[in-house]
């Protein structure tokens, strides 16, 4: 519509040549949103102001003092909740908003000095004593009371993170792998439990319609947790009958996955699925090649590896095209 009127007032000579030339430039020139890049150098500057008190108080520490730092601490996490519940919209079950750009990052910021208020203030007054797990357990009450109230999805993984130390474990994959054994009965049961418990969560938020966006940070965590202590269920009692119980497990996840995933359209999930399930999949197939060896063994297996990783792709592109058609 602005560029018909450029014409007809080119046309009646009451724009230049040029003019309308510039004109029809910048009508052409599409505009971009600047959104995610606000919100990366708003996330940026939590995580650099974080760091840089931190440093400032560890270079400082004695001229500066515990009850000062714990004091300062204090102010700032409470100065900004005060901000968060001035100006946080009404609670509901739904989505909610946030009222402006810099408020999940305030209460980012409000929830992050919490915890290291509460963690400085057991390392050095131990005013739990000996209970640990009252100062995991205090802060991950409060986490996800705070995620559910102002609806942030940041908060909700730091509650889900605390939930895993609370329990013993770590709630990352990386983590579990590089620093936990999983020759341990009662860390293989315990992340069995945290996955179970997340799967719970994701579930009975959607069902009940309560913040049922919320699920997929339950399943991301849940899904993962559960796989790893099933795989590694498998591999503890690898010389067991009872072997065959973890891998049972790692099929009925698989299938609850699929239909789940494949009713939501949600490809991460089927790919999640895809990949445990061939890890599973192929430790059965090198446990029934491993009794026999030779040079033709180890030509069957990698036979397998690479018919079965063109079979894994094709089926990815088939799920890919299915969640799209549905």
């Amino acid at each position: 519509m602005t560029s018909d009127l450029y014409k007809k007032l080119h046309a009646e000579g009451l724009i230049s040549n040029a003019s309308f030339e510039k004109l029809n430039q910048k009508d052409d020139a599409t505009m971009f949103s600047i959104h995610w890049e606000i919100k990366t150098l708003l996330y940026l500057g939590v995580l650099l102001l974080t760091a840089g008190l931190g440093l400032l108080i560890y270079e400082n520490i004695d001229s500066i003092g515990h009850t000062a730092v714990l004091l300062f601490i204090a102010l700032i996490s409470i100065t900004c909740f005060i901000y968060c519940f001035k100006n946080k919209l009404p609670f509901s079950r739904e989505k909610t908003g946030s009222p402006n750009a810099a408020f999940d990052y305030v209460l980012l910021l409000a929830s992050t000095t919490f915890l290291i208020f509460v963690g400085y203030l057991q390392y050095q007054y131990n005013v739990f004593g000996s209970h640990y797990g009252m100062a995991t357990f205090i802060p991950m009450v409060i986490l996800f009371f705070i995620a559910y109230y102002f609806d942030h999805l940041g908060i909700l993984s730091m509650a889900i993170a605390n939930l895993a130390v609370w329990m013993g474990v770590s709630v990352t994959p990386k983590q579990l792998l590089l620093k936990y054994d999983f020759d341990s009965q009662t860390i293989i049961f315990t992340y069995l439990l945290l996955g179970i418990l997340l799967l719970a969560g994701a579930y009975t938020t959607h069902y009940f319609n309560f913040k049922k966006h919320f699920k997929f940070s339950y399943q991301h965590y849940g899904v993962h947790a559960a796989y790893i202590a099933m795989l590694a269920g498998y591999f503890h009692y690898y010389e067991s009958p009872v072997a065959a119980a973890w891998m049972l497990g790692i099929a009925l996840l698989s299938f609850f996955l699929y239909r789940d995933a494949s009713k939501n359209k949600s490809f991460y999930f089927l790919l999640l699925m895809m990949l445990y399930s061939y890890i599973a999949l192929s430790s059965l197939a090198i446990r029934m090649f491993s009794p026999v060896y030779g040079t033709g063994t180890v030509a069957l297996i990698f036979t397998y590896f690479i018919a079965s990783a063109i079979g894994l792709v094709l089926l990815l592109i088939h799920f890919n095209k299915k969640i799209k058609t549905v």
